[in-house]
């Protein structure tokens, strides 16, 4: 089964959200209504998947973002929130988010975007995936001469899996799209966040964007 951690103060979201995935037998859900209480559960166990609001009655969403992806690396996180402004979204993403979704556009089938994350993608609101790609376009530095900010030297592979992972495909996506073992995918997506110094697909995302390597 598939543990996920809900942390949502709002209580008839929380029990909405609890029941769709507990619909079925695929998710363990555990949920929390404050940022103590996330804390509390994730010092007991490590969930496979972290679904976050960011406005907690005992502090900010942000910080447990954090916390998380320090101590379990391997947790997959996505925010449900009602705040979409750049700001939140951006640091979000910075402190480990790989997913983010507003409140008012969360799929009706919420076990599928779960299913999507845990898979390799980025479920995004749309809304929000336009106005990274605008804030990306608008800004002078953005394309200057070809390969002049690939300052993390990656190669044109990683470029192209670089690509395949914004897009939001699979490992097994990427591999049959560039002819590659499905086993190297991971091995070169390492190598990615190495050289661009980050830990996540969001971000591994987000810096490809702000340095002009991709184009969505």
């Amino acid at each position: 089964m598939i543990s996920v951690l809900l942390v949502e103060d709002d209580a008839p979201t929380r029990w909405r959200l609890q029941d769709a995935l507990g619909a079925g037998q695929e998710f363990a859900v555990t949920a929390a209504a404050t940022l103590g209480e996330a804390r509390a559960s994730l010092a007991e166990c490590a969930p496979r998947v972290l679904l976050t609001d960011l406005q907690l009655p005992d502090g900010h969403g942000l910080e447990l973002i954090r916390e998380t992806r320090q101590r379990h690396p391997d947790t997959e996180i996505m925010v449900i929130s009602i705040l979409g402004d750049e700001e939140s979204v951006i640091a979000a993403i910075r402190q480990g988010a790989t997913g983010y979704l507003l409140k008012d556009a969360v799929p009706t089938d919420i076990a599928a975007t779960v299913r999507d994350l845990v898979a390799g993608h980025s479920p995004i609101s749309a809304s929000i995936a336009r106005f990274i790609v605008r804030r990306t376009q608008t800004q002078p530095s953005a394309a200057p001469a070809p390969n002049a900010l690939n300052t993390a030297r990656l190669t044109p592979r990683e470029i192209d899996i670089l690509w395949g992972i914004a897009k939001g495909f699979s490992y097994a996506d990427i591999a049959g799209h560039l002819g590659l073992s499905r086993q190297t995918v991971p091995g070169h997506i390492k190598n990615i966040y190495r050289k661009l110094e980050v830990n996540t697909r969001g971000e591994a995302v987000f810096e490809a964007l702000q340095q002009g390597l991709i184009r969505l």
